[in-house]
């Protein structure tokens, strides 16, 4: 053995390239035979440590949800969908500006991302994956769930949440009923957009330890990407649909994770809509047509405002960010006995603890597989309290991320902002284009000569890009 991989070099060692001399042919054919022979007796030894199960007793089994693994050059071509898609989505809301483009590649992400690909792999759920791998788990993070990660982020931070207009398979099936949008009240949508920033941080904790992957767990639209699932899911999504039809997008603004990264991402792009103060006309058309708030309008001039106070109060807060975090951590490691409950490992092993006290009579299904592996019970314990070690060093920092949460929002709320016209959030704004079909200078430029329509504008006018 060690004389053939000696001899391995030498085929490389001529400036690289490959010589077909006779002692490297055999060299080549003798690793050749080894490594099959290493194959063939793994392969042997497997089988022969773990035999074909007998399923000839009349076993019900469980119904495939799942999508089954896709080979690599499919996923692939799933990674190249997404760049297309993006850049696509890209071009439609910046340089177009058309609305009608933005649906219809809605549409086609409904159509693939959701019913073809089953709504997997997900830019939404690739957050776990990267918890997962950054968690000690010893899991390689793949390299197209990785990029599916990165690439809505990447092109939010040039370009606005352009993933959100027309790629995301979840927005996209929200955007196309949204039939008749009704305003949110201020108050109450600056609470709940709060809600993706703490259900991304618990979804990051319990991926990051092992537990679960929430965020695909209680995927709403999943079932009907798959044609099946749990009654109450369906019933879930069913619910937001319907009330999709007259809040817009209740998933993505209120409940989904990635979204909150992309409304941190957004206002760092430098290429993204605005509303070109020279020339609006303040006709309010785009805030009213905007179903999702992101169009705000100017400020009424503040009478016997205290500066000076508001200041002091600005300051104030910000010197109690720290005590808010560690408020946070020290309540949520109160409660991490209760965080890791969801671990199937915590689980086990205090049924393990009540099967001893004799607490539980008859044995669970986890109990029974736990005993066929006739391992003893101090491994559970083991296992269980690594498990619960993990939560309470991770509690303190999901406690520590909603305590900043909570204070840089009383920071927002302190900050006056004055506007003498419209303006887009772009936090806020998901390119969905519905602005564009409305604004008078938009469709006036779109028109030239040929009458109203919409099309390619050049740059500067009404709602759209600026290039500022």
């Amino acid at each position: 053995m060690k004389n053939t991989l000696r001899s391995t070099p030498s085929v490389g060692a001529h400036g690289g390239r490959c010589i077909a001399c006779p002692s490297a042919v055999s060299a080549a054919a003798v690793c050749a035979l080894v490594a099959l022979a290493l194959l063939w007796g793994s392969a042997a030894c497997g089988a022969e440590n773990f035999p074909r199960p007998d399923f000839t007793r009349g076993e019900t089994f469980p119904e495939q949800i799942n999508p089954f693994p896709r080979a690599a050059w499919l996923t692939y071509v799933d990674l190249a969908a997404l760049v297309v898609t993006l850049a696509l989505a890209t071009l439609f809301s910046l340089k177009l500006r058309s609305r009608a483009h933005l649906f219809a590649l809605a549409l086609f992400a409904v159509a693939y991302f959701g019913f073809y690909r089953h709504g997997c792999v997900c830019a939404i759920g690739a957050i776990q994956n990267v918890a997962y791998a950054l968690g000690a788990n010893g899991y390689k993070l793949p390299l197209v769930v990785g990029l599916f990660f990165a690439l809505p982020l990447l092109f939010a931070l040039f370009f606005g949440r352009t993933f959100c207009a027309g790629v995301c398979p979840l927005g996209a099936l929200q955007e196309i009923i949204v039939l008749r949008p009704v305003r949110v009240p201020a108050w109450l949508d600056a609470m709940l957009s709060q809600i993706p920033f703490i259900f991304g941080g618990v979804a990051v904790l319990y991926a990051a330890v092992g537990s679960t992957f929430l965020i695909c767990r209680y995927d709403p639209f999943i079932e009907f990407f798959r044609f099946g699932g749990t009654l109450p899911l369906l019933l879930f999504g069913a619910g937001l649909l319907v009330l999709g039809i007259f809040v817009g997008r209740p998933y993505c603004r209120y409940v989904c994770p990635l979204s909150a990264l992309l409304r941190l991402a957004a206002p760092l792009a430098q290429w993204r809509p605005r509303i070109t103060t020279g020339e609006c006309v303040n006709c309010h058309l785009c805030a009213q047509a905007c179903p999702y708030g992101a169009i705000r309008p100017p400020t009424a001039p503040e009478r016997g405002f205290n500066r000076r106070a508001g200041r002091r109060s600005l300051a104030l807060q910000l010197l109690l960010l720290p005590l808010f975090m560690a408020l946070g951590g020290g309540l949520l490691r109160l409660s991490s006995f209760s965080l890791a409950q969801l671990d199937p490992r915590v689980r086990l092993a205090e049924e393990v603890w009540m099967q001893e006290q004799g607490i539980i009579q008859e044995p669970t299904d986890a109990l029974e597989a736990f005993g066929n592996l006739e391992q003893p019970n101090l491994a559970a314990y083991q296992r269980g309290a690594a498990v619960q070690k993990w939560f309470d060093t991770g509690s303190w920092f999901l406690g520590g991320w909603i305590g900043l949460i909570f204070g840089l929002k009383l920071v927002g709320m302190s900050l006056r902002r004055r506007r003498e016209t419209y303006s887009i959030d772009v936090a806020s704004c998901v390119h969905c284009g519905r602005c564009y079909n409305v604004c008078p200078l938009t469709r006036e430029g779109a028109a030239g000569d040929e009458g109203p329509g919409p099309g390619p504008l050049p740059l500067g006018s009404g709602v759209g890009f600026d290039g500022g």
